[in-house]
C-alpha cells in the first residue's frame, strides 16, 4: 500500500484485493508509528474506521465505485474547516474550536466520496513557511530531519510524503501549496484563484488565498482538483508541441543555487528531449520586487483575518486579541503585529493592487508575444531551509500575486548525505495564464511519465 495512487487502489477494490478499512488502518498505523518524529498531524478523525466501513458496505451493495474518491483518504490542512474535527489553523488561541460545519471544498471531497483521515500541522495562520506552530510545534522534512517540509502547508507535504494518506490539501497566500510540494518530492497545484472556493477556510489574503491539491503523482493531484472546483475546468487544446519559457530572472546565481540550477539543468534536457520548444525569457521579473512592492497579503491580514474570526464567534476575535492571550507561536508575532498596523483603505494599499494588474498585463503579453504554454522556473533557487532557519529565494509569488495557476512538480534532488540519504528534493514550477490548468496538467503528465522523479524517503531515520 505503499506509494499507492488513486487509480491502483480503486482497481484494487473493485478486484476486491483490498478493502477502503484496510488502507485507513494502515494509514493510522503509519501515522501512530512515525509521526512523533515528523509532527505532520494534528488530529486524527474519531469516525475514519466508520467512514471506511460505509464505503467498503457501499461497494459491496452497489457493486461500484460511490464517488470519482470512493473511500479516499484525504490530508486536510488545519486551517480549513471540518464539521467532525476542530479547525485550529495551528494555533493554540483556537485549541479545541470547531465551526461546527465544512469548507465548500471539505463538502465537494465527502460527496466524491472521500474520507477526511487527518487534519495537518502549518506555519500558524499559515503566515510563514517553515510549518511551525503554537499547537504542535515544528513538522520535519521526512527526507532530511534537520530541515524544515517547506509551508505552510508543511503537514500536508511531510505527511504525503510519508504515506500517512492519499491525497492531501494545501492553501496557498504566497508559495504554500508548491513550497511542501517541492521540499516533498509531490505535486502541487495553486489553482487560479476562484477556481476553488475560500469557504470555509481561514482567511490570511482572500485577494492572494486559494486552496489546491497535492499528491504522490500528477493523475491523483489532478482527480483532487476536478472535485474540489467550482466550475468545470476547460479542455486544453490537443497539441503534442508545448512552448514554454525559461524565466531566468528566477534563478540564483549564487554559490548556494548550484544545486537546485544542477538539477534544473538537467529537467530542461529532459523536456528538449521530449520535444518540448524551449525559449529562453530575459525579462526582468525579480522574485523579491514583487514580494516588496505588490504582494498585499499582509495588508489584507488583519481585515480578513478579524472579519472571519468575529463572524465564526472564535474565541479570541481578532488579532489584537490574540496577540493579547499570548497563545501563539513567538515565531509569528513580528508578523501579526505588524500587519496589525496596515489598512486596506490605505494609498499604498490602493498602489499596490494598480501594480499588480500592471503585472498581469505583463505576464499576459509575456505570454502572447512569445505564445508561451507556460513559464518554467525552480520554485525555490536554493534547498529547502535547515530547521532553525527561514526560506529564501522562493518563486511562488508570480502565480500568488497574479491569481493565476502554477504546477509544482519534482524536479529531483540534491546529493546524498548522511542526514538525507537520498538527498533533498527539488521543485519546479509550470506557470500559465488564468484557467490554463488542464494544459499545465496535460504537459506535466506528459513529463511525468517520460521522467519520473518520485522516491520515498527512507523510514529507517525516522524511527
Amino acid at each position: 500500500m505503499l506509494e499507492l495512487t488513486i487509480a491502483t487502489y480503486h482497481q484494487a477494490l473493485l478486484e476486491k484485493q483490498l478493502t477502503t478499512e484496510e488502507l485507513v488502518a494502515f494509514y493510522l498505523d503509519r501515522i501512530q508509528r512515525f509521526d512523533n518524529t515528523l509532527s505532520s498531524i494534528i488530529c486524527v478523525n474519531p469516525a475514519a474506521g466508520e467512514l471506511a466501513r460505509a464505503c467498503d458496505d457501499c461497494l459491496r451493495k452497489t457493486g461500484k465505485l460511490c464517488g470519482s474518491l470512493h473511500g479516499v483518504p484525504v490530508l486536510v490542512k488545519d486551517n480549513i474547516e471540518t464539521a467532525d474535527m476542530p479547525t485550529t489553523a495551528g494555533s493554540l488561541s483556537l485549541e479545541g474550536f470547531n465551526t461546527g460545519k465544512d469548507a465548500d471544498l471539505v463538502k465537494r471531497l465527502k460527496a466524491a466520496g472521500a474520507i477526511i483521515l487527518a487534519k495537518t500541522n502549518l506555519h500558524e495562520f499559515a503566515i510563514w513557511g517553515e510549518s511551525i506552530s503554537s499547537i504542535k510545534g515544528q513538522t520535519y522534512n521526512p527526507y532530511d530531519l534537520s530541515r524544515t517540509p517547506g509551508g505552510s502547508s508543511g503537514g500536508t507535504g511531510a505527511a504525503l510524503a510519508a504515506n500517512f494518506g492519499l491525497a492531501g490539501i494545501g492553501t496557498d497566500t504566497i508559495n504554500s501549496i508548491r513550497s511542501p510540494s517541492s521540499a516533498n518530492n509531490l505535486v502541487g497545484i495553486r489553482p487560479t484563484v476562484g477556481l476553488v472556493s475560500n469557504d470555509g477556510i481561514v482567511p490570511y489574503s482572500l485577494t492572494q488565498d486559494t486552496a489546491g491539491p497535492m499528491a504522490r503523482n500528477v493523475a491523483d493531484a489532478a482527480a483532487v482538483l476536478k472535485v474540489i472546483a467550482v466550475r468545470e475546468l476547460p479542455e486544453a487544446p490537443a497539441s503534442d508541441s508545448p512552448k514554454i519559457g525559461v524565466l531566468r530572472s528566477f534563478f540564483g546565481s549564487e554559490p548556494e543555487n548550484k544545486v537546485v540550477n544542477r538539477v534544473m539543468a538537467q529537467v530542461l534536457e529532459e523536456l528538449a528531449g521530449m520535444g518540448v520548444e524551449l525559449l529562453e525569457i530575459d525579462d526582468q521579473i525579480l522574485i523579491g520586487e514583487l514580494v516588496a512592492h505588490i504582494s498585499v497579503h499582509l495588508f489584507d491580514l488583519k481585515a480578513h483575518l478579524n472579519n472571519y474570526l468575529a463572524a465564526v464567534h472564535a474565541p479570541y476575535p481578532s488579532i489584537d486579541a490574540i496577540l493579547q492571550s499570548g497563545l501563539h507561536h513567538p515565531g509569528i508575532k513580528d508578523n501579526l503585529v505588524y500587519a496589525n498596523q496596515l489598512y486596506i483603505t490605505s494609498p499604498e494599499y490602493s498602489k499596490r493592487l494598480k501594480r499588480r494588474a500592471l503585472l498581469q498585463k505583463q505576464i499576459e503579453s509575456l505570454f502572447s508575444s512569445y505564445q508561451l504554454d507556460a513559464l518554467i522556473f525552480p520554485h525555490q533557487q536554493q534547498l529547502v531551509c535547515r530547521v532553525g532557519e527561514s526560506q529564501l529565494q522562493r518563486n511562488g509569488a508570480l502565480a500568488a500575486i497574479t491569481g493565476f495557476p502554477s504546477i509544482c512538480l519534482p524536479a529531483g534532488f540534491s546529493a546524498p548525505t548522511v542526514k538525507a540519504p537520498i538527498g533533498v528534493p527539488i521543485g519546479f514550477e509550470l506557470f500559465g495564464l488564468p484557467g490554463s490548468e488542464s494544459r499545465l496538467i496535460e504537459i506535466s503528465r506528459r513529463y511525468e511519465k517520460q521522467h519520473p522523479k518520485r522516491k520515498f524517503p527512507i523510514e529507517d531515520n525516522w524511527l
